[in-house]
């Protein structure tokens, strides 16, 4: 057995023991799934699996692609939100782990997730300022509006009062969990970080071996 089969093995092992219920970092993903998706780490990240890191500028090169999320500041903050550890590069069960929140994740998996991206200083809580920032990219901005930071105001004013469940002017984890809960079209209010239900179908395809996808077939 090669040193690469053998670590794959061991590999895909420790991922389905470790992390299928592990509450901060599941994959939910089989085994089959995994192998796919290693393959395909292995390619991205260039190296044939000998260095087992997948690069911040590789890895948004393929969330955009694959996923059509565009947003700059949205990519980077998916990318540390993978980033376990704040490596400054992807290893195979950050990239396989993040991808399970993404893809078949529960709900309680994207609140973390999403919370995660929204919390811009990672102290526990989204602030108005936090707010400001993810939100002022989505208001289309009038010709004829003399100042669009107002409109964007509006716009965390309106987030706050659906988030800020215990009104103290600002947004816990506990908050956003229970608006979240109670509708759950407020998961992404601040800004899109997961893919849509035909990216999401067409990437699973993929890694189940399922044809009819020719994403990442290059």
């Amino acid at each position: 057995m090669t040193s690469r089969r053998k670590f794959q093995e061991q590999f895909i092992q420790n991922m389905l023991k470790n992390h299928k219920s592990d509450s901060e970092r599941p994959c939910h993903f089989s085994a089959l799934e995994i192998t796919s998706l290693l393959e395909l780490f292995n390619k991205f990240s260039g190296t044939a699996g000998h260095k087992h890191r997948l690069e911040r500028v590789r890895f948004r090169d393929e969330l955009h692609k694959s996923f059509q999320i565009t947003d700059d500041f949205l990519m980077d903050r998916i990318f540390r939100a993978f980033d376990k550890g704040s490596k400054g590069y992807l290893r195979p069960e950050d990239f396989i782990c993040g991808l399970s929140t993404l893809l078949v994740g529960n709900l309680e998996d994207q609140m973390k997730y999403c919370f995660q991206v929204y919390d811009l200083n990672s102290d526990g809580y989204i602030s108005r300022e936090e707010m400001f920032h993810l939100l002022k990219s989505t208001l289309v901005k009038q010709s004829t509006e003399e100042d669009p930071d107002e409109g964007v105001k509006d716009l965390v004013e309106t987030a706050l009062k659906k988030l800020d469940c215990d009104h103290d002017g600002r947004v816990s984890y506990p908050d956003f969990k229970q608006a979240v809960t109670q509708d759950t079209l407020m998961l992404e209010c601040l800004g899109t970080c997961l893919p849509n239900d035909k990216s999401k179908k067409a990437f699973l395809q993929l890694i189940r071996g399922e044809g009819g996808c020719e994403m990442w077939q290059r």
